[in-house]
């Protein structure tokens, strides 16, 4: 499989209703991907399925059946934790079989608790330790424009992972350079491990501290798919673009949503049941 932007018609209703079932569809995924280990990060995972779903099947050019093609975009999935969300994805988009999804966090399996581009073609970065996927990133986009290539890349950053001094390092340098081939988008959830975001260590105002490193910001719902597409879709300006989406973690299943006690928790079997039911009749 190839990205979709070319099947499906530009910025149209039957786009955008694709977008929606394929969502749906992950989210689903994610849930059982997590019962069967019995590990996983399944409010990150919701929190970031939209965006994953717009940049895979609907913005970036890639070649699933020929991962290490030259000219694909790139992406990075920075907060590395929500690997169950990518590797539900990248299933989808036919990088993998979809029944090898029950392999997730099994010993010795392809699909680990963090990305290894190692163990599966595809993933472009190891990631894990927060704050190293923009600088990663960054060096991706230099690269392809020494190079005078015309791909792009992307990188997924959680919005607690820009406590990080690391990524502000990467955003000076990118807006210097004026990457103009360089995407990022923070999974803006306000929720990390154990408590708020603006709680631990405030990030607001974050569009203007984008803009002050010469980077475009853009601040939007991180779960509407027009929303998304009209930014991701747009020409760049001469400058790295950011987007800001503002997302709920736990999307899609009441009793996850925007409760920080289920970034690292497990569905019961009865709550697994509840979650499916919401899903599919959402």
């Amino acid at each position: 499989m190839t990205g979709m932007q070319g099947v499906l018609g530009k910025n149209d209703k039957d786009r955008l209703l694709k977008l929606s079932q394929i969502a749906a569809e992950i989210r689903i995924d994610i849930v059982n991907t997590i019962a069967a280990a019995k590990m996983g990060h399944i409010g990150g995972d919701f929190s970031v399925t939209d965006i994953l779903v717009s940049l895979f099947f609907g913005v970036m050019n890639y070649k699933s059946q020929e991962p290490h093609w030259a000219d694909r975009d790139r992406f990075i999935l920075s907060k590395g934790h929500c690997s169950a969300a990518l590797y539900s994805v990248m299933a989808k988009a036919g990088y993998f079989k979809h029944e090898q999804l029950g392999e997730f966090m099994q010993p010795l399996s392809f699909l680990g608790g963090h990305p290894n581009r190692r163990k599966l073609a595809g993933i472009e970065a190891n990631t894990g330790p927060l704050g190293h996927g923009l600088p990663i990133g960054v060096g991706c986009a230099t690269g392809a424009k020494l190079a005078k290539k015309t791909c792009r890349t992307f990188v997924v950053l959680g919005d607690g992972e820009l406590q990080e001094g690391s990524n502000w390092e990467a955003a000076m340098y990118a807006g210097h350079r004026k990457l103009e081939n360089l995407m990022a988008i923070v999974d803006r959830n306000r929720l990390q491990q154990g408590a708020g975001t603006e709680d631990t260590n405030a990030l607001d105002p974050l569009p203007d501290k984008w803009r002050s490193f010469g980077w475009d910001a853009y601040e939007l719902d991180g779960h509407n798919f027009q929303e998304l597409l009209e930014v991701m879709d747009a020409p760049f300006t001469g400058k790295p673009k950011v987007i800001i989406a503002n997302t709920i973690k736990g999307k899609g299943v009441s009793f996850i949503e925007n409760r920080v006690e289920w970034h690292h928790k497990v569905p019961s079997a009865e709550q697994n049941v509840q979650a499916i039911k919401e899903l599919t009749h959402s």
